[in-house]
């Protein structure tokens, strides 16, 4: 037990540069409190005390404003940030390493009794503060989600989901190195607060700026067309040019530009 609240301690000391001390964080996180309680909480479930777990879980919520069901299961240094207004789900499954922010449900669709009607989270994932992950399927290892996102869908491991309902922008690239040793550190992904990684445009708003830039080069062709057009005209005009209406390629050039 003391083995696993030490681990804890050191992850949030490590993820929260706001953290000074380990005393500080032993006795003003909640999101550390809301895990203690519930190893007590599961414990007492999985043992068959399903009511004695409901109090006790009830008792954390009222402590700390996070909600995690008796029944789910979290991993080795899980870190809930904040938390507040955080809901866990019963057949929820957080794996080691994972980061909650404030906000966040884990939530189910399906009304089916003993069913897998909530999600699991892999190692490592990052839930962004308000994200929504509904159902029960799986977020890959690494994976990121981005705040007030509500996922409905397997996420890739490595992957970042963002938006409403969510899309992957930025899947997992493979490893170059295929005889990279398990415990090679040198490409473990940084940590992102709150799912946030730099250079993951949403594509459908790089698509919608593609076209904004599409239009604008198109009405900058038309505009040279059109003072080529005019400038023509006026040097017919100079001219003299009897076979020629000027008049008519002003007009030309005058519905080109209202186009």
């Amino acid at each position: 037990m003391f083995t696993r609240l030490r681990e804890d301690i050191a992850a949030i000391r490590q993820k929260d540069p706001a953290a000074r001390s380990n005393w500080e964080v032993f006795t003003c996180y909640p999101g550390l409190h809301a895990v203690m309680l519930h190893r007590v909480a599961h414990g007492c479930w999985t043992s068959g005390f399903k009511w004695l777990g409901r109090y006790v879980s009830q008792y954390a919520r009222f402590l700390t404003g996070i909600e995690i069901h008796p029944g789910a299961t979290l991993g080795r240094r899980v870190f809930i940030d904040h938390g507040m207004g955080v809901v866990i789900g019963e057949t929820a499954v957080v794996g080691d390493d994972c980061t909650i922010y404030q906000g966040v449900t884990l939530g189910g669709t399906s009304l089916a009794r003993g069913a897998k009607r909530h999600p699991t989270l892999a190692p490592g994932v990052i839930v962004g503060a308000g994200a929504k992950v509904l159902g029960g399927f799986t977020v890959g290892e690494g994976a990121k989600i981005g705040s007030n996102a509500v996922v409905v869908k397997a996420v890739p491991a490595g992957g970042t989901a963002v938006g409403n309902p969510a899309r992957i922008i930025r899947p997992d690239t493979p490893r170059e190195d295929a005889q990279a040793k398990p415990n090679d550190n040198a490409r473990k992904p940084e940590f992102s607060a709150y799912g946030i990684t730099p250079n993951a445009d949403d594509p459908v708003s790089l698509a919608i700026h593609g076209l904004i830039e599409n239009a604008t080069d198109q009405a900058h062709k038309i505009d040279v067309m059109v003072a080529a057009l005019n400038q023509l005209g006026a040097h017919l005009e100079a001219l003299g040019a009897s076979k020629i209406d000027t008049a008519e390629l002003r007009k030309l050039g005058k519905e080109i530009q209202d186009m």
